[in-house]
């Protein structure tokens, strides 16, 4: 595991500024701390094309470099129809929008829109 300095909410500012950026499209951060051992928070953004997808991918990945974060794990970049990047404090999901409707994750966590946030 890698060491850092970040906090899980300075990681997630991290990965907002990213989604933000990279004009992600309906971009959500839920906090899962206390539902989950697995991580803080759970980010979800949809691209609008396959390269969009893998560039707002890059971009969380890099923005998490500029706080000492490196990727624990990259799933989905091959095909970046759904990559996931998981930052270890922060998870993060990004979907092309029909992939993202199909398999709706926020609702997973009984999240509705009013509780997550951009």
């Amino acid at each position: 595991m890698t060491e850092t300095l970040a906090s899980p909410q300075t990681l997630r500012d991290q990965v907002v500024t990213a989604l933000d950026d990279m004009k992600a499209v309906d971009a959500r951060v839920i906090d899962v701390h206390g539902r989950t051992a697995i991580t803080d928070y759970m980010a979800f953004a949809s691209g609008n094309s396959r390269r969009h997808v893998r560039s707002i991918a890059d971009a969380v990945i890099e923005q998490a470099g500029e706080v000492g974060v490196r990727p624990l794990g990259i799933e989905g970049l091959e095909g970046s129809e759904w990559v996931l990047v998981d930052l270890g404090d922060v998870v993060v999901h990004v979907m092309l929008e029909d992939v993202r409707e199909f398999y709706r994750l926020e609702r997973i966590w009984g999240v509705d829109e009013a509780e997550a946030s951009p």
